[in-house]
Parts: C-alpha cells; structure tokens; sequence
C-alpha cells in the first residue's frame, strides 16, 4: 500500500488527460474469477502483497462479500499501467457476477467504457456471461474476453490438448455470437475477439498468470509448455514468473479500450437525450475539460461517517470542491463539499477532477442513480440529460420484515429507506396505518443480503416466509363503463384494453415518461409504439413503474381540467392495486371516454373523484377477462451429462419447460424457463439432492406470462386471504353503475 501511495498524486497528474485514461468493468457469471483478477490488478499497481492476490480480494471489501465469497457490489479502483514508455490511469470496477445484483452491473456499465468479460474454461459462456455481455453491448461498451481456470481443464478434467483446443474455440465462438446478436451494426464486426488480435487472454486467476497471441510469440511460450508446467511441476508458481496476469490483462486493455475520448465520440449518441444543444453534444463527446458540466450518476451509497456519496462520471467540463451544481432530474441546487477519487475500501481526496474520470462526491442529498448533474448556468438549456438506466431484473420475491419491538419500527423503515435510495432494485412498501412493511427483491439471495445488513446494525425483526409478486391485466377490451361518485353528482364513463407490447416497451426502457413534452411523446408513441394518433396526443398519465396509460378521449368536457390531478391519482391507485388480489397492474391502457363534472368544487373533492375512477377502471378491468400474470425465471443448470434426466424431471415437477440442451465437452448444459414461485422454498434443496450437489445452476428474470387458470383462482383467493381482503373474487357488475 505503502508503494501505491506514492503514485497517487502522479495518478492524479496523468488523470488530467483524457488520452491516458481507460475507464474499465470486470464482469462475468457467479465464480468465474472476477475478483481474484481484481488482486492480481491490484497487486500488480502496488496496492496488496503479491502473496495475497487471489486469496485477499480485496474489492470484496464488504464483510458480507468475504463470509459468503461472492461480489455483491460494485467495488471502484484507480490503477497505474505503464506500457512502451506510455503512463496510464486505469478506473477498473469489479462488478457482481449472481444475478440478484445485476442492477450493480448496469449501473457501473453507465460510467466505463470497455469490459473484461471473464469466462469459466469449465463452464463457458453462461447465462449472466450473456446478460452482463448484452448489457454493455447496449450502453456501446467494448468487450474483451479473458477465459479463465485453464489450470482445472488440465489438472482436473485431464483433457487432451485437442479438447482444450476445442473448448477455446467454442467459448469464442459464442461469445462472439453474442456480439453478433446484440451488438449495434457499426461494432458488430470491429468488437469481435479473436486469439490474433489478443483480444482475447487465457489464463488462471488464481495462480496468477495469463496469455495472449503476442504473449506467447515474445516469450515463446507454446500452450503445450503450460500443459507440461502443469504435469511435470508446480505450474502455477512457473507460470506466474514469466506470465504476469495483471501484464498480460493490462496489455490488452490498453491495446483495445478506448480513451474517453475516443468512447464518448460513439456512446453520447446512445446514452444523451437531448441532441438539441449542439455545442454541448459536442463538449460531450469530445470529453472536454473546459466545457459544460456534465455528470452521469451511476451510484449512490450511504456511508457511516460521510453520508451520502455520490459516484458518477465526468462526461464535460471539471469539477472542483465548493462548486454550485443542479441536479437535472431533481430539479435541485446542491453545493460540492468534497470529491474524491476511488481506492477499493478509500477515497482520496482531490480539489479538481477533470472530464473522463469517475468521481465520488459528497454534498448531493437529492440524488439517485441516473441522475444527471450538470453546472447551473446550463440548466434552462438542457431538457433532458442522459438515457434512465435499463434493469434487466425486477424486483418479483417479497417478505414482510416486522420489528421485535415496537420503538425500533422508525429506525427500521429509516434503514430500509436508505437502502432502497442505494439499490434501485429493491422496493419497500410501509403501509403506516398497519405499520406492515414489505420488502420486494429480486430473488432470495438479494433480500438474504438485506437482512443482514440491518442485521448489522443491531436490529432484532421477525421475517415472513418470501412469496412472489403477481401482476394484473387483462386480455380483452371492456365495454364502456359508467361509474357514479359516492354524492352520485359526478359520472365517468371508462374502457380498458391491453396496451400494445411496443408501446409498454417504450416505456419500460423508460423512452416514455412524464418528463418528455406531450408533443414529443405523441411522436414516439405513434412513430415507434404504432399508436392512433386520438391516443397518442391525449396521454393523461404514464405509469412508468408498472407500465400502463391513462388516456384523455373526452370532447368538450366541462371542468375536466380541475379534477384531472384526482383522475391521475386514482388511476394510479389502480396500478398500484388491480382489483382481483390488490397486485400491480401492468400492461393496460385505460380510456376516459366521457365525464361529467359537477359545477360546485364543494361536490367535486377527492372524496368524490379519486375512488370514482377507481371504480369505473375496476369495473372495466373486470369486464375484459382479467388475468394474473406470474414471473418467469430462465434456468440454466450445468451438470455431467449422465444427470440431465434427473434435472429435467425436476424442471418438468415444478412446472417448468426445457428448451434446449447443449454439450460441452465433459458437462452439460439444461436451459429452460420455470416459474419464480416453483423455485421458493426447497427447490435447491431438491436440485442438490437429485444431482448428488454435482450440478450448478443459475436463475434469471425472464418475462411475465399469464398463470394457468387451473392456478388462477387459489391463488387469487390466497393472496387476498393473506392481504386480509374479502374472499372472494369480485365481479365486474359491483363496480358498474346505469343511467
């Protein structure tokens, strides 16, 4: 640590230059070796003993990461690299491989702009190889391939030098096959890797060395000698001398990662909205020190001492201690009171950080991930700042968490709140006349993490049992539906329909949303969401988190204009609790057709309105064949071929489908969708049980898709019984009135 500190302040003078900057992610499935290369980076830069790299991981520097041996967090870092006489200033993340904290990925991919994406030699390309490598494909993230564990496919599988060949081929092979279906068209062919072009590296994490193309050629070294290190001696300690991994990775990041300079050229024209300012654009995408202020928000975290910490990147312009900055989104001023660069565990301290680099600040109390932050005095010409962050998760497991004793419930709902502020995965709901609180994750694991932090902090709670979170829809379209006010003086006549899956994409990647002018979202809708365009231009309110509209089709409605904020809450009630099991709603349109709107303000209140368009859309609902929609997990389950039978008896149990089987050499991969609800309670417990805990498999968010109806009303009954509602289902005729 001693030798890395001395460094820091030259660090600091090469960050002054974008040229000599690489902004970097190491990303992979769970326990492919992520952060045991980390050590290795982080010994090579003088940061830990040589001795402990792959032993220490140090970028798991949260307790919970070291106890349960897995990356839960991004983790950020400034490393030294000098190459051929050139000095570099490397900002690597180590990001987290389980699913549950694929939100971590996607909010670090938002501030780097070339990945490692390091791949099991055992078990190659995985289901969160291809999720981590699609997700940066998508923010225009450079990709380069480091296959790992060599050393297992020598000493433990005892392959030939032809089934290793092999295997190498084949991890290339698909993971360029993903580069080929998710990359845009510019970079499909220019982001392939290939051992030629070293873009591609081979190695042991844990034994600390690797090798690329030209590697091999200037130390002519030859794989057959790694085969014979690995036979006739000790070949990790050999290997390690002569092949440095944190060299050999280096190299390649330096050969094939942008500079800032050279990323932000393509990647502003993904990731900016607003293209209308073009000195700024430019400014961006030259990544120049002296323009505007531009900061991307990736991150937020609570720590003890210091509060709130901000970790964003600086796309424009520098930014410097006591600066006054707005927050886009927002809408606030906030005053800098400190920034830092990122050490692992540290910050360091720094006056000015310039464009290209990634930043901690402190003394930005309204900000969330995707926030962008920009210098005051540009404020009134940015409509819009940088693209919302895309989840590929949601948050589909949920507990009740209920405090022991009754005076810790403040501190625990203020523990929760904080957080869901730092992980925009994670929803708490706290109904405060009841004191319930629920907590929605995205799987198990997640919540298990949760928990133990609060645990943490000396909380003493009870925990429910997890069950799984429903959505409603619909599959028809409704009748007109008439609902009177409780005074019986005010009328809303209501349809609803499905919304078309286009436009519910639109608005999941967040292009639709209540900051876009109304005359903008119409052209979306119609031009992108095939949407009439009576309905496109009428868009009341946009349910942005379940994805459903409320539209206007009224004519010359009187005082419509004064109770349209009630109209919007109560729709929103509505999403938030459809009327078959009091779940969200998603994917619905719903239309006000006709209203009529009483003259005194005293009999139009929210009394009257808000539980009015309730009724009239509950009513609809009912009368357009509603469903229950459940979530769906993909499954990829990787096990010696003679157990495939045994996996897929357990897959077919628990209604789930298998859709392909592949062979890998001496393993096998089952790939498949099962519902979320067949995975709770003992299904890992089944899963090791008829494998002999030979198989390894992981579970990933998939989509929606409507239950059975054999399924559907137990457990409509069972959620309203749990929620303490009337049991039974409610018809549409009690929510609809007549003439």
């Amino acid at each position: 640590m001693q030798k890395y500190k001395k460094i820091v302040e030259h660090l600091k003078g090469l960050m002054r230059n974008p040229e000599n900057i690489r902004n970097i992610g190491i990303m992979a499935h769970v326990d492919h070796g992520k952060t045991t290369l980390s050590d290795h980076l982080l010994s090579g830069a003088g940061m830990i003993s040589d001795k402990m790299a792959g032993e220490l991981l140090m970028l798991d520097y949260l307790d919970v990461e070291q106890k349960r041996g897995i990356t839960v967090k991004a983790a950020n870092v400034s490393l030294y690299f000098k190459k051929d006489g050139r000095e570099y200033a490397i900002n690597l993340i180590d990001t987290p491989g389980h699913i549950d904290f694929t939100g971590h990925v996607t909010r670090s991919l938002r501030v780097i702009d070339g990945a490692v994406v390091v791949v099991d030699a055992v078990e190659e390309v995985m289901v969160q190889t291809e999720t981590v490598t699609r997700q940066a494909l998508e923010e225009r993230v450079k990709p380069i391939l480091f296959i790992n564990k060599i050393d297992r496919l020598i000493k433990e599988l005892r392959l030939t030098p032809q089934e290793v060949q092999r295997k190498i081929a084949r991890i290339i092979r698909d993971f360029n096959g993903l580069i080929e279906a998710y990359a845009e068209e510019p970079f499909k062919k220019a982001w392939k890797v290939s051992w030629e072009s070293d873009s591609v590296a081979l190695g042991s994490a844990l034994h600390g060395w690797g090798l690329t193309n030209t590697f091999s050629q200037q130390k002519g070294v030859k794989f057959s000698d790694i085969m014979s290190a690995y036979q006739e001696g000790d070949g990790g300690k050999e290997l390690r001398k002569i092949l440095p991994l944190h060299q050999i990775i280096l190299d390649v990041v330096v050969k094939h990662h942008p500079s800032p300079i050279e990323a932000q050229k393509y990647r502003i024209d993904r990731i900016w909205r607003d293209k209308e300012q073009k000195d700024l654009v430019e400014a961006l995408k030259s990544c120049d020190p002296n323009g505007p202020l531009v900061i991307g928000v990736n991150a937020v975290k609570i720590e003890p001492q210091a509060g709130l910490v901000v970790t964003g990147r600086i796309f424009s312009g520098t930014l410097k201690e006591g600066d006054e900055v707005y927050l886009l989104n927002a809408r606030q001023k906030h005053r800098i009171q400190q920034i830092s660069l990122y050490m692992g565990p540290y910050r360091i301290r720094s006056d000015e950080i310039t464009a290209g680099n990634i930043v901690a600040i402190m003394g930005l109390g309204g900000a969330s991930a995707g926030e962008t932050v920009i210098a005051p005095e540009i404020k009134d010409k940015v409509a819009q700042g940088f693209e919302a962050i895309k989840y590929v998760t949601e948050p589909v497991v949920t507990i009740a968490v209920e405090a022991k004793r009754p005076q810790d419930l403040p501190k625990l709902v203020d523990s929760l709140r904080k957080m869901t502020l730092q992980d925009p995965n994670l929803v708490m709901v706290h109904n405060t006349e009841t004191g319930e609180i629920l907590l929605k994750g995205t799987g198990q694991l997640h919540l298990e993490i949760v928990l133990y932090h609060l645990q943490q902090e000396g909380l003493e709670f009870e925990v429910s049992e997890p069950t799984v979170v429903y959505r409603e829809s619909i599959r028809g379209t409704s009748q007109v539906v008439l609902a009177k006010s409780p005074n019986k003086l005010n009328r809303l006549w209501v349809t609803a329909a499905p919304l078309d899956p286009k436009v519910i994409e639109l608005i999941r990647t967040k292009e639709i949303n209540e900051r876009l002018d109304r005359r903008t979202m119409a052209q979306i809708l119609r031009e992108r969401g095939g949407m009439e365009t009576d309905d496109a231009k009428n868009v009341m309110e946009v349910d942005e988190e379940n994805y459903n509209l409320l539209i206007n089709r009224t004519v010359g409605v009187q005082r419509l204009d004064e109770v349209k904020e009630l109209l919007k809450q109560g729709f929103m009630w509505v999403m938030k609790e459809g009327p078959l099991a009091g779940e969200p709603t998603m994917g619905v349109i719903v239309r006000l057709v006709n209203a009529m709107i009483h003259e005194d303000p005293a009999h139009r209140g929210p009394a009257q309105m808000v539980p009015t368009i309730r009724k009239a859309i509950y009513g609809a609902m009912l009368s357009a064949d509603p469903i229950l929609l459940e979530p769906i997990y993909e499954i990829q389950v990787s096990t010696p071929p003679e157990l495939i039978g045994n996996v897929i008896g357990l897959i077919s149990q628990r209604r789930g489908r298998v859709e392909g089987i592949e062979e890998r050499e001496r393993i096998s991969v089952v790939k498949g969708r099962i519902p979320v609800r067949e995975t709770l309670g003992d299904f890992s417990n089944e899963m090791r049980s008829v494998t002999s805990g030979r198989a390894f498999w992981q579970l990933k968010f998939s989509h929606w898709e409507p239950l059975p109806k054999n399924l559907m009303v137990d457990t409509i009954l069972e959620i309203r019984r749990r929620k303490g509602m009337k049991e039974e289902i409610p018809k549409a005729e009690e929510y609809m009135d007549t003439l």
